[in-house]
């Protein structure tokens, strides 16, 4: 069961959510990544709960796929937070997740066992290598500048295939502009890499002008939004609808 047409232009016409969760809805998701024991490692609960704190990234993919009951494919899944904030947020989508690391697979896979997450999926793959089969929705969040620009393209062609009448491709990215934000987007970035958070460097950002031209060539309902809330970072919230 997917949405009509009707559901799809509401969804461009509302206005974009771009405030964190409050400090109660964020404490509710993020308390599944809590240690089964107490003297347990925090790293992860402490992690998610600063991430839903002070990032409007969920509550903006939330609205993105409110409208539609298409399976959903997270590509760059992480811990599975997004499978959690469906969840929470009252969305039984069906959800897989993959991600390159297997370290975070294995944590997520068992919060999400702990957490009793019904229909959800967690793999480890690397997207330089292949897609899983799925027809649905696809959710790409702060992974398209960790690909080459041709790889990038082919990505989202292979995606794009995925969408079912109704489902939405909703990407969180930066973009590649003259601004400060998108300065300090590259900077943190490679911190991250350093610090050993993410496996993988920032290759390449993605502009405005050429994900809008490759989701609307294919003929989707495309909208590019700021999703970066009072992050100091050039995030933007790209979502492709198709009718």
């Amino acid at each position: 069961m997917t949405s009509n047409a009707s559901d799809s232009t509401s969804l461009a016409d509302a206005p974009l959510s771009t405030t964190p969760f409050p400090r109660e809805d964020a404490r509710g998701i993020a308390r599944a990544f809590l240690p089964g024991h107490v003297l347990g490692n925090r790293y992860d609960y402490y992690y998610t709960l600063t991430k839903l704190r002070t990032d409007p990234l969920y509550p903006g993919v939330l609205q993105a796929l409110r409208p539609t009951t298409a399976p959903v494919l997270d590509l760059g899944c992480g811990l599975g937070l997004l499978a959690h904030a469906l969840r929470a947020d009252g969305q039984s989508l069906s959800f897989t997740g993959v991600d390159i690391d297997a370290d975070k697979i294995r944590r997520g896979r068992a919060v999400a066992a702990r957490a009793g997450l019904s229909d959800v999926r967690l793999d480890v793959l690397d997207l330089g290598v292949g897609l899983p089969d799925h027809r649905g929705s696809v959710t790409i969040l702060d992974v398209l500048q960790y690909l080459s620009p041709e790889r990038q393209r082919e990505l989202l062609g292979n995606v794009i295939a995925m969408l079912v009448p109704g489902a939405r491709l909703v990407i969180r990215s930066g973009l590649a502009d003259d601004t400060p934000r998108s300065r300090t987007t590259r900077i943190t970035d490679r911190l991250a890499n350093l610090a050993g958070w993410m496996q993988e460097r920032a290759k390449s950002y993605p502009t405005a002008d050429g994900l809008r031209s490759q989701l609307e060539g294919a003929g989707l309902q495309t909208t590019l939004r700021p999703l970066y809330g009072d992050t100091p970072f050039n995030n933007w919230l790209i979502t492709g609808i198709r009718a």
